[in-house]
């Protein structure tokens, strides 16, 4: 699936700020090494149905073992084990009964204190990944699942390492036990390590996303296998939000088209970005937030949300934004499956010339029945001459005035146009108005 960073931006997929990071909302892992495996997942969605669905079926298993998952390893077992090969040490006797263990012992305090701590360490991870192997490796497991599981078993099969997982949690080894599966760790299982600790970050980004579906109330999308782009949400809500209000949305290619009006801070933005993150997480394999999702697959997802000018450059936020949708057409020319959404178009220039750029992009991008698009604006007067087109959805979010001037905004999503103008009403209300009139 094709992102471009902009488009990572403006969803708030990654974020400097983490409290209003997509990722760090979703960020499960355990370790560092899950956490990077979970990063790879995000920068790159898939683009095929085959891998989506395996990665659906992945953490539904998950989810269902979820409480017999092994948390005997941590991100501390790992730094352990990975300090234990890069630290430099006197070579491990390979014969660990007495005088060697003692001699060892008392020539070579620090290292050996090393060895017995990082055996500790090692027990806990292999015994970990033992019980893995046994829980995720069934006959309905999905292939990838199996095969990573299958290769887990026999990284684990020298006798040392059974025997290591057989030791009782929390117990320190001896003298004897420590120099044992120290030499044999230190000399003859640092590729399989280095290998099972890559495995077992993939299976931590998994875990991450299971339970961040389990967290979050998300649900397991449908894709549709359909030359057709379409999406189909009930209850789809922005998972940033802390107390979201839910969504229907229904487009196709027959309704290709939303044109969404309303005030400011009634929700367009957040409907937008909410539309759009949940598409992006349905490619990830992961669940989305609503009650229930139906959706093609996509080629990618366009955003035109927060543009900014360049004052390096001598760039404008007009010649940006066009700039923007000059890039957008160029990808979607293809007449692959795109998703595009579009906040406040032509936000850089005059009204009047705001309205007649609008009004040429919009019947222009109305001739692509391959992609969806959502585009919110306050140019409510363009949509008179767009009702002829009936591949357009109009939909609004509705705000209330009350008597005290108050605002209520239900952030529900209704069919038609509004055309409330809020915008002084809001800078008399903050008192803004009263200010300047006594300068």
């Amino acid at each position: 699936m094709d992102i471009d960073k902009t488009t990572y931006e403006d969803l708030s997929l990654f974020s400097h700020e983490e409290e209003y990071s997509i990722f760090h909302k979703l960020d499960c892992t355990r370790t560092r090494g899950g956490r990077d495996c979970l990063l790879e997942l995000f920068n790159e969605p898939f683009g095929r149905i085959a891998p989506i669905r395996e990665t659906q079926q992945i953490l539904a298993q998950i989810l269902r073992d979820a409480d017999q998952w092994p948390l005997s390893i941590s991100n501390g077992t790992i730094m352990v084990m990975e300090k234990f090969y890069e630290t430099a040490i006197d070579e491990i006797p390979p014969q660990s009964v007495f005088p060697y263990t003692h001699i060892y012992r008392i020539f070579h305090a620090p290292d050996y204190s090393l060895v017995r701590y990082s055996v500790g360490h090692f027990a806990d991870f292999v015994r970990g990944m033992g019980k893995l192997a046994k829980l995720l490796d069934r006959e309905d497991s999905p292939e990838r699942l199996r095969t990573l599981m299958s290769r887990v078993a026999r990284l684990l099969e020298p006798d040392p390492i059974r025997s290591l997982a057989e030791t009782e949690p929390g117990r320190k080894p001896t003298p004897s036990e420590a120099l044992y599966y120290g030499h044999f760790l230190r000399n003859r299982f640092r590729t399989a390590t280095h290998e099972l600790i890559k495995i077992y970050g993939q299976l931590d980004a998994w875990y991450s996303m299971a339970m961040a579906n389990r967290k979050y109330g998300l649900c397991f999308p449908e894709f549709l296998d359909r030359a057709e782009p379409t999406i189909e949400t009930r209850g789809l809500f922005h998972i940033l939000l802390p107390k979201p209000v839910a969504y229907d949305v229904e487009l196709d290619q027959r309704h290709n088209f939303m044109f969404l009006t309303g005030a400011n801070m009634g929700g367009k933005s957040t409907f937008i970005k909410a539309v759009g993150t949940a598409v992006f997480l349905a490619h990830l394999g992961m669940g989305v937030p609503a009650v229930a999702m139906r959706l093609s697959l996509f080629e990618g997802i366009l955003s035109n949300i927060n543009v900014v000018d360049n004052i390096v450059k001598g760039e404008s936020y007009f010649f940006n934004e066009v700039q923007r949708i000059r890039n957008t057409l160029l990808k979607i020319s293809d007449r692959q499956r795109w998703l595009v959404l579009i906040d406040e178009l032509f936000k850089g220039t005059n009204v009047q010339d705001a309205m007649k750029c609008s009004s040429t992009v919009i019947k222009g991008l109305i001739r692509i029945p391959s992609s969806l698009f959502i585009l919110s604006t306050h140019l409510y007067e363009i949509g008179d001459e767009l009702r002829q087109y009936p591949n357009i959805v109009f939909s609004y979010f509705e705000t209330r005035v009350r008597e005290d001037d108050e605002l209520e905004f239900s952030y529900q999503l209704k069919e038609g146009i509004s055309n409330d103008r809020l915008g002084y009403l809001i800078l008399k209300r903050e008192k803004v108005v009263e200010m300047l009139e006594k300068l």
